[in-house]
């Protein structure tokens, strides 16, 4: 199973063309009917980028069509979502997004492939451990 982040999403719904890696792994994914979601922080992300009412209609009713992968527990998943943050800082790892800790939160709580491409994520591998879906070497 694989959390698709906001990166890869804007991309695949702009028509993002061959050159862009993330937007083919998706491509992969929906071709070979790999189970995907999304969680709520990767549905506000993309529903705040749309520019027009109509647009923003019609996002959501695809998007309400998706598999949410939510965080477990109200209090502890936003606990361990800042000892992530707390583990990159003190390895020296700045973070410029938040949400980001709680994406790869919903990643481990879950025990899912995230599907990204955001720097920001490789960046947070060097101090946590969990799995990037690749289509040619799913290890993570």
């Amino acid at each position: 199973m694989v959390l698709v982040d906001t990166s890869v999403l804007i991309d695949y719904l702009k028509g993002a063309d061959n050159n862009n890696a993330a937007a083919r792994k998706f491509q992969f994914v929906l071709d070979n009917g790999i189970p995907f979601g999304i969680n709520s922080f990767i549905y506000q992300e993309l529903l705040q980028g749309v520019k027009t009412e109509k647009d923003f209609q019609k996002l959501k009713q695809y998007l309400d069509a998706q598999t949410f992968y939510n965080l477990k527990d109200a209090r502890e998943s936003f606990a361990q979502a800042a000892r992530l943050y707390f583990s990159c800082r003190k390895k020296g790892i700045t973070m410029s997004s938040t949400i980001d800790c709680l994406i790869v939160q919903t990643v481990l709580e879950h025990d899912l492939y995230l599907l990204h491409n955001d720097k920001d994520f490789e960046r947070i591998r060097k101090a946590v451990n969990f799995k990037v879906f690749d289509i040619y070497n799913e290890k993570g």
